[in-house]
């Protein structure tokens, strides 16, 4: 469940990345609220993701659908071109995402007095 709700975080995260263009800088109210929406929806699900994954995966996770989803939107909606070395490059971070799942262990995750984190007994 708590990597269905990293994916939807991070898909959140290519919403917003897409609302920012249509905000035009927060000039328009609409393309406005719905990008903000998109990124507390987006920062609530990350944050009860890392109560139970580790920061350093569910951060990275996060960043790198975002990061890959973007560029996937900007070539599908905007028309933006990208290299055969920028392609290369987003399958890399794709495959980084899937090898981060594939070789997560489920040994659940807890912070101490001092914030750090330890695996739990």
């Amino acid at each position: 469940m708590h990597w269905i709700m990293l994916i939807a975080a991070g898909l959140l995260e290519v919403v917003w990345a897409i609302g920012l263009k249509y905000t035009q800088g927060f000039t328009r109210l609409w393309p406005s609220v719905g990008t903000l929406a998109a990124m507390v929806a987006s920062f609530l699900l990350l944050s009860q993701v890392v109560k139970h994954l580790p920061l350093g995966i569910s951060y990275t996770v996060w960043v790198g659908i975002g990061a890959v989803g973007s560029v996937i939107a900007g070539v599908a909606i905007f028309g933006e071109k990208l290299s055969p070395v920028q392609v290369g490059c987003m399958v890399l971070i794709g495959a980084g995402i899937i090898g981060l799942r594939i070789t997560h262990t489920s040994t659940p995750v807890s912070g101490n007095a001092r914030g750090s984190l330890t695996a739990a007994p």
